[in-house]
Parts: structure tokens; C-alpha cells; sequence
């Protein structure tokens, strides 16, 4: 019998790409369920397409648009995001932001695996969701192809010692831009990624390198992992996506072309790894690859996110939180490019969060910083 899979942000780039892996899948999953912030028209199209009946969508205003038009089952609000996981046996989780720690929690403790590429809600649950993982035993393998590459280099080496992680970036579209030049970044150009084709917030986190910043919280939790043990690496082909050094400084990388399809199918089909649809790699025609240490005067946004994942909890949600706000800002053209790290410092300065000890903690933080960001937002002058 197939298993029942629902995708939590099926109308984002993770979520399309999980469709299509799932096209040649039809043997072993049945799309369970489908949920998205408020693409409620693209959402409909893949409801009909693959005669979808659960439906989900967090806007309740277009979920009401959706329901003029639409006659099967529909959760709305933030509610729907575990309401619709009710009976699935797997859940792709690639919602954006906090929003993302509800449903991984429901999950864990209803024992459906989760298939996660929402960084966010490993950052934000941090220990509290380590340890529910760990005592729950709940599957959980990584979609983001850094962390699947991780994953897959230690698989067969759980017993052996970790010396050093080393979690590749491509670096972005101002990796060869001068101090200056990067200043004065436009939203245009800090949405144009060389590499990757991926949603406009985690493209923008390319482009300050946060969103390296946050995977390397993302792996610090993962793999319960000391945090100076991970190495943020710039490797401009995207070719190696991690590689781990065990303590015989043997180091095992996984490598492949910058296809999300490729992380996905692994997840979907382990521990088998089985013919799919992903780009396949010709390393004869790739030539050399280059490795080098990120320069840090120029993407803050990385420093700040290795100095939070140090200090702990706290430093990490803020952290999180206040580039999320600020990226919002950036996208509706409210602050500049650069103003996304002094925002974050600026809020790793002045925040007063102390203490995380349960999930209802960290979303209280959360609005705290958000409130935050207005306040130290209002000295930021375009």
C-alpha cells in the first residue's frame, strides 16, 4: 500500500520539485494532502492536476477565494499546517519560517516522518526539538542539499568521531563584488543567484550569506554537532555540496549538480538510492573545483549567524527572526541591502531574551524580536 505524503508549501520551489520527483513515484506514495501560505491558484492547479482532495492554505482570506471554486476537504489558518498532516505517514516540510516548527512537532510526536527543508524550525526549536527527536524517534531526513550531503557522508560512520564539517556556499551573487558594490545592492540584484533557482527569501539569504549562517545552526542541530567543528566553505561550482573529516582525516564528500531533485528523491526513496528524475553529473565536463575561506567584512550577515550559533540558544532566534523581518523590509524596498546585517546586529545588541524552554517560548520570541526590528528599523534611512 503507498504511503500517504502531504507537502507543507507544495507551491514554493521545494515543493514543485517534490512533485515532480513524486511523478515517478506513484508505486510507493499517494499525495496525501497539499498546504501553501496563499498561492491559492497555483495550489488549485495542483489540486486538479493530481486530483488532490485535502487542501490547505494558512491565508484565510484567499482561503476563501479558493473555497468558491473549490469543493474538496480545506484547512485554513495556521491551524491547517497540522491539521492537514492527520493520518499522512511522511510530510515534506518546506514551509518558510517559524511557521514551520508547529507541524515538525505535531509530526514528531504523531511518529510521521518528516522530510524537512525549513531550516528555520530546526534553528528556532534548537535543543527543545533535538531532544523530542531523539526521544520520539520520529524519522527525519534533510532536503536541503547541504545537509542531505551531511547526511550522506556520515551514514555508515555514526560510530566514528567527527573532526570537521565542511558546509559549502556558492557564495552568491556578490562573491567577486567589492565592499562598496555590495552596499549598494539592488533587490534585482541580489535576487539574480548563479547558481541556484530557488524562492526570492532564501535567494536573498544567498546573496548576505545568511542563509549560511543559518545552516550552520541547522547543522550544529541536526547532527548535535559542535558548532566550531562546522567550516562555512565558499565553493563557487556547487558541485560538492558538504564533506565531513573524521578523525582519521579521511573526508567523505557527496557531490552532484545543483539540482534540488537530486536531495529530494534521496529522502524520498531511503535508504535506497533509485533512478530519478535529477540532473545527472558529467564530472568530465565540470574541470576543476575551488575551495576558499568566506570573507566576513563583506557578508556580516555569516559572522553574526557563527557568533549567535556560539552563544546559544537565544542569540539563534534572534538571529533567525530578525533577518527574516528584515529581508521582508529589503523585499518591499523599505531598507537597503546592507542594512539587512546592521539590523540583525543591531537586535543582537539590544534584545532581552534570556531563556528558551519550551516551543511556546520561541514563538513568543519571535514576536518580541519582530517588535524589535520595527523599533530598530526606524534609524535605518534609505
Amino acid at each position: 500500500m503507498a504511503e500517504k505524503i502531504v507537502i507543507l508549501g507544495s507551491t514554493g520551489s521545494i515543493g514543485e520539485n517534490t512533485l515532480r520527483v513524486l511523478e515517478d513515484m506513484k508505486d510507493r506514495y499517494e499525495i496525501y494532502g497539499l498546504l501553501a501560505r496563499e498561492n491559492n491558484e497555483a495550489l488549485l492547479k495542483q489540486a486538479e492536476r493530481l486530483h488532490v482532495k485535502r487542501l490547505g492554505l494558512i491565508n484565510e482570506d484567499k482561503a476563501k477565494e479558493l473555497r468558491e471554486v473549490w469543493n474538496g476537504k480545506l484547512f485554513t489558518g495556521r491551524s491547517a499546517l497540522t491539521e492537514i498532516c492527520e493520518g499522512a505517514d511522511a510530510v515534506v516540510l518546506a514551509v518558510v519560517g517559524v511557521d514551520g516548527l508547529l507541524p515538525f512537532e505535531y509530526c514528531l510526536k504523531h511518529g510521521i516522518r518528516v522530510l524537512f527543508a525549513t531550516k528555520e524550525a530546526m534553528v528556532y526549536g534548537g535543543r527543545l526539538l533535538r531532544d523530542l527527536i531523539d526521544s520520539t524517534g520520529t524519522e527525519v531526513l534533510p532536503l536541503d542539499s547541504e545537509i542531505s550531503a551531511i547526511f550522506q557522508a556520515i551514514r555508515g560512520n555514526e560510530e566514528n568521531e567527527i573532526k570537521e564539517i565542511y558546509l559549502t556556499a556558492s557564495g552568491g551573487p556578490f562573491i567577486d563584488r567589492t565592499l562598496e558594490e555590495i552596499k549598494r545592492a539592488t533587490l534585482e540584484e541580489a535576487l539574480r543567484h548563479p547558481n541556484w533557482s530557488m524562492g526570492r527569501k532564501i535567494t536573498i539569504d544567498s546573496a548576505t550569506m545568511a542563509n549560511k549562517g543559518l545552516e550552520i545552526m541547522e547543522t550544529r542541530w541536526m547532527f548535535d554537532v559542535d558548532p566550531q567543528k562546522i567550516t562555512p566553505v565558499i565553493h563557487r561550482e556547487s558541485i560538492v555540496h558538504s564533506a565531513v573529516k573524521f578523525m582519521d582525516n579521511s573526508v567523505m564528500a557527496q557531490m552532484g549538480e545543483t539540482d534540488m531533485k537530486l536531495p529530494i528523491a534521496y529522502a524520498l526513496n531511503y535508504p535506497d538510492r533509485k533512478g530519478n528524475c535529477s540532473e545527472e553529473l558529467d564530472i568530465f565536463s565540470r574541470g576543476s573545483l575551488h575551495f576558499e575561506r568566506p570573507d566576513l567584512k563583506r557578508f556580516p550577515c555569516l559572522r553574526l549567524a557563527m557568533e549567535a550559533v556560539r552563544k546559544g540558544i537565544p542569540d539563534q532566534i534572534v538571529f533567525n527572526a530578525a533577518n527574516d523581518a528584515a529581508v521582508e523590509l529589503f523585499q518591499e524596498r523599505k531598507i537597503s541591502f546592507w542594512n539587512i546585517g546592521e539590523i540583525i546586529e543591531a537586535s543582537l545588541e539590544r534584545h532581552r531574551i534570556e531563556r528558551v524552554g519550551s516551543f511556546e517560548d520561541i514563538f513568543l520570541a519571535d514576536r518580541e524580536i519582530r517588535a524589535l526590528v520595527s523599533e530598530v528599523t526606524k534609524s535605518f534611512t534609505r
